[in-house]
Parts: C-alpha cells; structure tokens; sequence
C-alpha cells in the first residue's frame, strides 16, 4: 500500500472513531477552562502575594495552569489512537493491509501528531489570550520576551504529551494498562519525585516536568534547574523518541 494511503487510511480511523475525538476536545475545553480560572484566581491573589511570590510571577505560565488536567486528556487520546485497534483485533486486518509495520506505525504517529499539533497551537494561543484578560493589569503581552516561545512551546508540549503516550501504548498494548501506568505517573509519581526535596533533582528529568520548561517566562526565585526552556523540550524529545523506539522493535518482534 502506498504511503499516501496508508496516511489516509490513518486518519479514517481517527476521525470515525468518536472516542478519539471527544478525548481531543476535552484537552481543548479543560486547558482553556482551567487557565482561565486560574488566571482570575491569581489576579485578585497578586495583593495578597509575598516580595518573593511577586518576582517569581510569570502570568504566561499561569495561563497554562490548566495543562495539568488538558494533559491528561492528551495522553487519553494518544493511548486510544493506538490501542483502540488492539482491544477489538482490528490490528491483524491493518497488519494485513499494511506488511511493513514500520511504515504502518509511523503514519499513524504522523498523522495524529499532525493534528496534535495543530489542536494544540490552536489551544495554547487561546488559552494564553484568554488567561492574559483574566489576568487584567498583570497580564503580559504576546511580543514581551520569551511570550511567544512560551506559547508555542505549549502547543509543542501537548503533541510530545500525546506521542509519548503512542509509544507507551505500543509497548503495552492494552488501553487499561497503558492508562493504568501513565496516569498515576504523570498525575501522581511526577509531582511527588519533583516536590520531595531527596527526589526533586531526578523529578526534574521526568518528560512532563522538562518539557514544561518551554512555557514557563519567569525562572523562579533560587531555581537551580541547569537546564533551559529549550533543553527542558529537547529532553521531553528524547524520552518521546526512547519510546517510540522501544514500541517499534516490539511491535517488529512480536505476533499481533
């Protein structure tokens, strides 16, 4: 089959499948929900907020405050776009139609990621306009330095969120367990390694809490991360591409 086709028969399934789709949506509504509220909450909370608090406050990262619940739908989305053709045995008739599980794998990373990509932007822009008016007179401006990075990097965030997700999937499988592993690892584990003092230089090299990076403005009082927004991705990168690897020998070595 021709790699046009394979790319389209991809995004067939994805749009048929309303699972999917309704799992994308939700990111878009709690991102943008979510940042907003926060956003107004820390508006009226700036008087109140001590010297120190006051340096540190970076209003583009509280616009994305809600990208800890968005999150979690991306990885949703990333799980099922694999995994749904494993639970009801559609893979053996894709792997049938598509012999070269590289070329099968791949297109349909490509294609979700594409729309990832652009549900994200959409989303990250959104989000930040509409946190930035919540915020009123300590709002920042899309040309201040670093904003514009900022933005687009969330954007960037929530695709490698979801890709991440793809690979885990491939690897496992099953949508519970892929679930059942990255849902209490990001959601819980991460935060717990990167608030505990014994753990939080190794909490800091986890995907969620490196990429995150890339939105964040303002570096935070006596912050000693000895990596930057853009390191903090390429990082976030890495574990994507480890798990994209680890899915693909598998998926190479094993039965459907």
């Amino acid at each position: 089959m021709a790699a046009t086709q394979v790319i389209r028969s991809e995004w067939t399934k994805i749009r048929s499948v309303a699972s999917t789709m309704w799992t994308l949506s939700l990111a878009v509504v709690v991102t943008i929900a979510l940042g907003m509220l926060i956003s107004a909450l820390s508006r009226h909370e700036f008087d109140h907020m001590s010297r120190g608090d006051r340096l540190s406050f970076d209003p583009t990262f509280i616009s994305f405050a809600g990208m800890t619940l968005g999150q979690l739908a991306m990885i949703v989305f990333g799980v099922l776009v694999v995994s749904n053709e494993y639970s009801t045995g559609m893979i053996r008739t894709s792997l049938a139609a598509v012999p070269q599980r590289g070329a099968f794998l791949f297109s349909k990373i490509a294609v979700a990621a594409g729309l990832c990509l652009a549900v994200g932007l959409v989303t990250s822009f959104v989000t930040f306009f509409l946190g930035q008016a919540m915020l009123g007179s300590h709002r920042a401006s899309i040309g201040d330095s670093g904003v514009l990075r900022a933005v687009v990097g969330g954007g960037l965030y929530m695709t490698l969120i979801a890709v991440f997700s793809m690979g885990m999937a491939t690897m496992l499988r099953s949508p519970m367990l892929s679930l059942g592993i990255l849902m209490p690892f990001f959601f819980l584990i991460s935060n717990i390694l990167g608030n505990v003092s014994a753990t939080k230089k190794i909490g800091r090299y986890l995907p969620d809490q490196a990429g995150s990076r890339i939105m964040q403005v303002v570096t935070p009082i006596n912050d000693d991360t000895p990596y930057g927004p853009w390191g903090g991705l390429a990082i976030m990168a890495l574990w994507v591409v480890a798990a994209l690897a680890a899915g693909y020998v598998l998926l190479k070595r094993r039965d459907a």
